[in-house]
């Protein structure tokens, strides 16, 4: 083997987020082509998936094997990289006609909210048509190639790795735009007439002749950059880049020239419509004298075929699992499962009292701040409200009330969420002024004050009124979990219309029923549910399940909700969404170097004491700054709207459309905290072990306990969070926007909550680019 090629073997490089999209592509494709081979094995033959995935093994060949490493040595192996992304991979990619498999491979929940409604914007499809024009797809095709051969452009993408991904992202969008007028995937059709792909293929041919005829006759070498690396292969830099040239100049051409035939003999010859009767007669459910249905064309339109089931498959249920479903349908499982946090928070109380009072070497600094806070919106994420299934501040209240039950009805005054609200106020601020998370003698007393709690509240007023009215971390998950995937809910209607017992909220024998009034047939969304699944315990009809559900699904309309009434009727719930959403950035804010030394700045040139420095800016950021910036968008989108609501109830209308973003930022901070943090617990839980008696736990190694450095993944998988949640929220402003103003006017409605949603987006973006302070493993 010579060196060369050894060097190439050895030199595959490493990018998992390439080779990760890739994939998920593919699986995309594949799911929603299969649906429609079934269907229609003659059009959606093997020979397209074959395209498809060959075109994306193209871009894999790319960008994710030798040639990447070598392309900045040798311009022959970078012009074939790019020889692969312009003229190779587009053109498969659009034979492989994606557009109805990629739509239909989609979750149905992806394809119902996101997607579908795309196709329903006129001035989306009408851009596209535009931009899809032979005329239009050659100019911006030839000036993308030229522009990057510019010797100025090409070396900064050289030596700089962004500009050398817009390199790429730029070769291959305009790849795909230039090859779709030619290859025209199903199920598009157009108005222009097909000659006018012979002047587009043969002009795109002279471009592409002028520009490699100047790199192969070139007496100077024109880029720079390849004068000052390393040779390889005895070859001169003039040489390889005339070997550039030919490559670009012979492929290129039969690239463009090869369809150019193809389209001219089928405008010669005709094109056989004729479908072969011996397939037909072997489609399943289709005689041999019938013919495939054919899209009529409409004004150049044809509707989309096939993107819905026939028959809508039943959802995700989470109690139809074997095992765990099994285990969950059980009336003791909420008990098992708060034994184990019980026994938790018992060590974390008594090593915060007892244990070291530096935070990382102690269970209460470490377990609640980094596991618990990161785990918990795993949970929301994956799942639902898990950790109030399995609250253990709920399971010595639910012993006491077996003695001493409860006989007071929780006051009609308080039954909102305003002291819940003034509670995580107070506790947002009170966790910076007093450093809570490195306090471990303070944290044992907010556990032991939440045991004490619970069981005041609810050992007198009757029902879930500590979960329901008073428990920050319960109204913490009550707002995150509405963008969860999993929801309580009934399973058939029709059998509730029937059911005379409403055992579901008046519980039967000794299971109790819901107790924070939430009646499941009329139940929507997670707002104030605990998953405490009592109702589903209680059902005789065994109706009710842990069933799937679009993400923040239900906040696109308002309907009526059992035990809450409607959203935009409850000020007081959208105001603990806004203090959750400025919560998210703020606590994220008081942790990265910059934010740090600003305030270390404030304190050291006006004098004041850092508690009551933090006080204030905690007041600003959760009550000053929500105010100020909501009530100045409700203003605008009310004037520019025309909206005749006041602005409290206009901020209430469109506050829940911020619990995407809002989530985002928690899962985005806490999740970075959990990664960098995760391997704390074992040496402190190794000491906690150790001073009980638990020797053969042996010693701590603290060294492997300290804080890593944030893998290079995990500030863009950050960014992807805050994305997915900018575009939750925008979407869902926008859908209220609609329902509020259906005239042209929505968009003055929902430009404000538009501005104020990426502006926190951008201050997000800025807190995940900085430095930010650990937590338990310093």
């Amino acid at each position: 083997m010579t060196p060369i090629l050894d060097a190439a073997l050895r030199s595959w490089p490493v990018d998992p987020w390439l080779v990760a999209g890739l994939a998920v592509t593919a699986l995309v494709y594949v799911r929603g082509w299969r649906v429609y081979h079934r269907r229609d094995p003659v059009r959606w033959h093997f020979g397209r998936l074959a395209a498809f995935l060959g075109g994306l093994f193209a871009i894999f060949l790319a960008l994710a094997s030798p040639l990447e490493p070598f392309a900045s040595l040798l311009l022959s192996v970078h012009m074939a990289q790019h020889l692969l992304l312009v003229m190779v991979a587009p053109p498969l990619v659009w034979l492989g006609a994606p557009l109805l498999p990629m739509v239909r491979g989609l979750p149905e929940p992806v394809r119902t909210y996101w997607v579908g409604p795309l196709f329903g914007i006129g001035w989306l499809r009408r851009f596209v048509a535009w931009l899809a024009h032979p005329l239009r797809a050659f100019v911006v095709f030839t000036a993308t190639t030229w522009a990057w051969h510019l010797p100025a452009l090409y070396d900064l993408a050289l030596r700089v790795p962004a500009w050398h991904y817009l390199q790429h992202v730029c070769f291959l969008l305009s790849g795909l735009l230039f090859w779709f007028p030619v290859v025209r995937p199903y199920p598009v059709r157009v108005k222009w007439p097909e000659w006018l792909l012979f002047p587009y293929l043969i002009l795109a041919d002279v471009s592409n002749t002028a520009l490699s005829a100047l790199l192969c006759f070139s007496d100077q070498v024109i880029y720079t950059h390849y004068t000052a690396v390393p040779r390889i292969g005895g070859t001169t830099a003039l040489g390889d880049q005339s070997a550039a040239g030919a490559l670009m100049w012979v492929p290129g051409s039969v690239a463009y020239l090869v369809p150019l035939a193809a389209i001219g003999l089928r405008l010669l010859f005709g094109e056989n419509q004729t479908w072969d009767r011996g397939r037909l007669a072997r489609l399943p459910n289709r005689s041999a004298g019938e013919t495939p249905a054919v899209p009529a064309r409409a004004g150049g339109r044809v509707p989309l075929p096939m993107l819905a089931p026939k028959h809508p498959k039943p959802r995700f249920d989470l109690l139809r699992v074997p095992v765990a479903g099994r285990f969950l349908r059980w009336k003791r499982s909420r008990a098992i499962l708060q034994l184990p946090l019980l026994v938790l928070a018992g060590a974390v109380v008594i090593d915060g009292f007892t244990g070291p009072e530096l935070a990382p070497l102690n269970l209460a600094g470490v377990l609640p701040w980094v596991h618990w806070r990161g785990l918990l919106v795993l949970g929301l994420l994956v799942a639902g409200n898990v950790f109030c299934t399995a609250c253990p501040f709920m399971l010595p209240r639910t012993i006491a009330r077996r003695v001493f039950p409860p006989t007071m009805e929780w006051p009609r005054r308080l039954r909102t969420k305003w002291l819940a609200v003034g509670l995580l106020v107070t506790f947002f601020v009170a966790y910076e002024a007093f450093a809570l998370w490195d306090s471990p003698r303070l944290t044992a007393w907010i556990v032991v004050g939440y045991f004490v709690a619970a069981l005041a509240v609810d050992g007198v007023f009757r029902g879930a009124s500590f979960c329901k009215y008073v428990c920050p971390i319960g109204q913490f998950n009550f707002v995150q979990s509405l963008a969860s995937p999993l929801e309580v809910a009934v399973r058939d209607p029709a059998v509730c219309k029937s059911c005379t017992t409403k055992d579901c909220i008046r519980g039967r024998g000794d299971v109790p029923g819901c107790e924070l009034d939430l009646a499941q047939p009329r139940k929507r969304g997670n707002m104030d549910c605990t998953f405490c699944l009592d109702c589903a315990h209680a059902c005789p009809h065994d109706n009710i399940g842990v069933l799937a559900v679009p993400r923040a699904g239900d906040l696109v309309n308002d309907p009526f909700r059992s035990g809450i009434g409607r959203f935009s009727r409850r000020p007081d719930v959208a105001a603990l969404v806004f203090v959750l959403l400025f919560a998210a950035f703020a606590n994220a804010a008081g942790m990265v170097g910059p934010v740090l030394e600003w305030e270390a700045g404030v304190q050291r040139d006006l004098g004041v004491e850092p508690a009551v420095l933090v006080v204030a800016l905690g007041a600003f950021a959760l009550v000053v700054a929500p105010v100020v910036l909501v009530g100045s968008a409700a203003w605008l989108a009310r004037a520019l709207g025309g909206l005749r609501f006041g602005a409290v109830e206009v901020a209430t209308r469109f506050a829940f459309a911020f619990v995407p973003l809002g989530f985002a930022m928690w899962l985005a901070h806490y999740g970075y905290h959990l990664v960098t943090t995760y391997r704390a617990a074992w040496p402190v839980a190794q000491r906690f072990l150790f001073d009980q008696g638990w020797t053969a736990v042996g010693l701590p190694v603290w060294a492997a306990c300290c804080c890593e450095a944030p893998p290079a993944w995990l500030p863009k998988l950050e960014l992807v969070v805050l994305d997915c949640g900018l575009l939750g929220t925008l979407y869902l402003a926008y859908h209220q926007a609609r329902n509020l103003v259906p005239t042209r006017q929505w968009l003055g409605a929902f430009a404000p909550w538009a501005a104020l949603a990426v502006a926190l987006f951008a201050c997000g973006v800025w807190l995940v680019l900085q430095p930010m302070q650990m937590r338990g493993g310093q």
